[in-house]
């Protein structure tokens, strides 16, 4: 199946409104992206959250940690064998691309700990989809604005009288409220049941943040951007929008608009 032709989601159309040309260089070039140590601290506190929910609560914090030790130091080193020079990796803030590693490693520990705390003192409710299926990286594929969205929503929380709410949870500080709204949509699409409300647990803070309300949000709003997006992307058009973004671009060594 042809890009053109592929399911859209969330990032691809964020990503594509941000700067159309970095959209172009990673899913039609196929440029090899420089690797970040973020994006692997997400992954692995993702999976460690996610294998604590789905023991119900009775992993110990220790077991936690070593799903995200496993998962982070495997996606690490496989990383390293295809960059090993650790200067070209992306890195936040003053610290170089080996030491954003060794960082965010000892950080992750930190924050997984953390969660298992907090989700043991508030439990969150995990919804059941009809199909019985646990609210956690629930995938979904609807049709919005005539465009077929797929996507995976970290958490979906049973709020009572068949009403949803929907959780995602962030490592980093970029939270996308065009996310929650979708998930919202998508949820309503998929499995008819009412979304008020969404939030995201900041692993920062170890807390939720304010309720996000996603009531008001209608399909063919959200609908729109998708097929807006993917209208451009079947124009073939791809402006550059180069700037202070560039410098967190793992494309942009590939880019000649790169400042």
């Amino acid at each position: 199946m042809s890009i053109e032709n592929q399911p859209r989601s969330v990032s691809q159309v964020e990503q594509y409104e941000k700067c159309s040309w970095r959209w172009y260089l990673q899913r039609v070039e196929r440029v090899q992206p420089r690797p970040a140590a973020w994006s692997f601290h997400g992954t692995a506190f993702h999976t460690a959250a996610e294998a604590w929910e789905r023991s119900s609560r009775t992993l110990g914090a220790d077991e936690v940690q070593e799903i995200f030790h496993d998962q982070y130091t495997d996606m690490v080193n496989e990383a390293l064998e295809t960059e090993p020079d650790t200067d070209k990796w992306l890195a936040a803030g003053r610290y170089t691309g080996g030491e954003d590693i060794e960082r965010r490693y000892f950080l992750g520990l930190e924050q997984t700990a953390a969660y298992v705390a907090w989700s043991e003192v508030n439990q969150p409710d995990i919804w059941t989809t009809p199909d019985g299926e646990a609210g956690l990286e629930l995938s979904f594929v609807v049709e919005l604005g005539g465009i077929k969205v797929r996507g995976f929503i970290d958490q979906s929380l049973s709020e009572g009288e068949n009403k949803v709410r929907i959780r995602d949870l962030k490592t980093g500080s970029t939270k996308s409220k065009f996310q929650l709204q979708t998930y919202a949509v998508a949820t309503r699409k998929q499995w008819g049941v009412e979304v008020e409300k969404a939030d995201w647990y900041l692993a920062k803070t170890g807390k939720l943040s304010r309720p996000v309300k996603v009531a008001e949000v209608s399909e063919d709003e959200i609908g729109q951007r998708f097929a807006d997006m993917d209208a451009s992307v079947k124009r073939g058009d791809f402006p550059a929008n180069p700037g202070f973004d560039c410098r967190f671009c793992d494309v942009a060594h590939a880019c000649f608009f790169a400042p």
